[in-house]
C-alpha cells in the first residue's frame, strides 16, 4: 500500500509559521502555493488552491472579494495586520465565516516570505516524496514482473493501490483481474474508437477509476476508494506493455514449434506426442486451444486425438505415418460439412483397406438386396429397366431401394455414393 501524500494543510502551515486563526473553516484543506497581492479582483491568475496573502490595501467589498476566492478555488486567505490594517476587519471575518473559508492573520512581525517558504518546502517534501514512493512502487512492480509476469503486476498493483486493478482484453473482458472493478464496456468501446495511447479517469461514487490502453493488448483498469497515484500507474501499464509483447513473442515461438511439429508428422517422421495409434486427426471449426498435441496451419487448428470437445471435422482412425492421409480426409470432411470421413459421400473410395470397407458398408445387405442395388445401379437408377432384367415389377425394385437407404442409413441420389456403392459391390 502506497503512502498518502503529507502536503501542508492550513492549520498546519498556520501553526508552523505563527499565525493565528480568525476563521477555522476548511483548515484540513491542502495548500498548493501561496500567491501574496493587493489586487481588488485576483482571481484571474489564480489555478486553484492557493493561500492568497494581502494587507487589504484595495480590498473592497469583503463579501465580494471572498466570494471571488472562494469560486476561484482559494483554500484560504493570509491577512496582514500592522500595515494599512491594524486589526482584521470585522466585515472580512464574517464574510469568510459565512462562505467557510479559512482566514489567518499575519502579525506585521510575520513576513509573507516566511509562509512561501514554508509552503515551498512542503511542496518540494511532498514531490520528493512522491518519486521515492513511485520508485518504491516501481521496484516492487518490477520484482513482480519478473516473477510471475502480468498476474504478479496485477496482483501487486492491487496491493499498492489498496484496491482492484485488472488486465482487460482488445475486447474489455478481463484476463488478470484482482478485486471487483466498475462496469467499463462503454468506456473500452471509446478508447478503441479513439485509438492510440489514449486513456480515461473518473470517479465512480466513492472509488477513484482509471483505464490504460497498453498497446494492442488491451488495457489496464484499475480503482480505488482514494485518489490514484498516477506514478503507480503509469509504472505498472508501462511493464504490463513490455510484459504482454514479450509473451506474444514467446507465444509465436510456440506457434513455429507446434507447426514444425505437425509438418514433420505430416512427412512421416516419427515425433514424439502422437497419441497412441490408432487415433485422427481433426480439423477445428472454431478457434480453440485444447490440450495434447495439436497447430495451426493456413489458419486452421489441427489436433491429432482419439477424441475432441469441441466442435471439428474427423478423418478416418490413422497411424503415425499416415498422418498427411488424416489431414486431407479431415479437410474433406471439413467441407463437405460432415463430423468424420466417413460420411463424405465417396470417401470408400479412398480407403485405404477397400475391401475391408466394401464388407462393412454392405454387411447390413442381403444378397437380394444386393443384387437389386447391382443391377439398379447399372440401369442407372432406373426402376423400369431394373425390374425387367431382374424379372420383377418396378414396384418391387422401388421398395427394395427404399429398403436399402434405410438399411444403409444413406440416400442413394448423391453420384458419390452411388459411385461408391458400385465400387464396394465390384470389391
Amino acid at each position: 500500500m502506497y503512502t498518502l501524500s503529507m502536503a501542508l494543510t492550513v492549520g498546519a502551515l498556520a501553526r508552523e509559521v505563527g499565525l493565528v486563526v480568525r476563521v477555522a473553516a476548511g483548515l484540513d484543506r491542502v495548500v498548493a502555493w501561496v500567491h501574496s497581492t493587493e489586487l481588488a479582483d485576483p482571481t484571474p491568475f489564480l489555478e486553484g488552491g492557493e493561500l492568497l496573502l494581502t494587507t487589504g490595501i484595495a480590498l473592497g467589498p469583503p463579501g465580494e472579494y471572498v466570494r471571488r476566492l472562494v469560486a476561484a478555488g482559494a483554500v484560504g486567505l493570509g491577512f496582514g495586520t500592522g500595515l494599512s490594517h491594524e486589526h482584521v476587519p470585522g466585515d472580512l471575518v464574517r464574510a469568510a465565516r459565512e462562505a467557510g473559508l479559512a482566514l489567518l492573520e499575519v502579525p506585521r512581525a510575520t513576513p509573507f516570505i516566511a509562509i512561501t517558504k514554508a509552503v515551498s518546502r512542503a511542496v518540494a517534501a511532498d514531490e520528493y516524496a512522491a518519486l521515492r514512493r513511485a520508485g518504491a512502487a516501481q521496484r516492487a512492480l518490477t520484482r513482480a514482473a519478473v516473477a510471475d509476469g502480468p498476474p504478479g503486476v496485477v496482483r501487486r498493483l492491487a496491493r499498492l493501490l489498496d484496491g482492484a486493478a485488472a488486465v482487460l482484453d482488445p475486447g474489455g473482458a478481463p484476463v488478470h483481474a484482482v478485486g471487483v472493478l466498475p462496469d467499463l464496456a462503454g468506456t473500452v468501446r471509446r478508447l478503441a474508437a479513439a485509438g492510440g495511447p489514449a486513456g480515461a479517469s473518473w470517479q465512480a461514487g466513492e472509488r477513484h477509476v482509471a483505464v490504460q490502453v497498453l498497446g494492442r493488448r488491451g488495457y489496464l483498469a484499475v480503482a480505488a476508494g482514494r485518489p490514484l497515484d498516477a506514478g503507480v500507474v503509469n509504472a505498472a501499464a508501462s511493464l504490463l506493455t513490455v510484459a504482454l509483447a514479450r509473451s506474444d513473442e514467446v507465444e509465436a515461438v510456440r506457434r513455429e514449434l507446434r507447426a514444425a511439429r505437425f509438418r514433420l508428422a505430416l512427412a512421416g517422421v516419427p515425433v514424439a506426442g502422437l497419441p497412441e495409434a490408432p487415433f485422427r486427426v481433426f480439423v477445428l471449426r472454431e478457434p480453440a486451444e485444447p490440450n495434447g498435441f495439436w497447430a495451426e496451419v493456413d489458419g486452421r487448428v489441427v489436433v491429432l486425438a482419439h477424441a475432441v470437445d469441441v466442435p471439428a471435422a474427423a478423418s478416418g482412425p490413422v497411424g503415425a505415418t499416415e498422418v498427411a492421409r488424416g489431414y486431407r480426409e479431415a479437410l474433406r470432411a471439413l467441407e463437405a460439412g460432415v463430423a468424420t470421413f466417413e460420411e463424405v459421400a465417396g470417401s470408400g473410395l479412398l480407403a485405404a483397406d477397400a475391401a475391408g470397407f466394401a464388407a462393412t458398408l454392405l454387411a447390413p445387405l442381403d444378397d437380394v438386396l444386393r443384387e437389386t442395388l447391382r443391377v439398379w445401379l447399372a440401369c442407372h437408377g432406373q426402376a423400369e429397366p431394373a425390374a425387367a432384367r431382374l424379372g420383377v415389377h418396378r414396384h418391387t425394385v422401388r421398395n427394395r431401394v427404399q429398403r436399402v437407404e434405410r438399411l444403409l442409413g444413406r440416400s442413394l441420389e448423391p453420384a458419390g455414393v452411388r459411385a461408391e456403392l458400385w465400387l464396394a459391390l465390384h470389391a
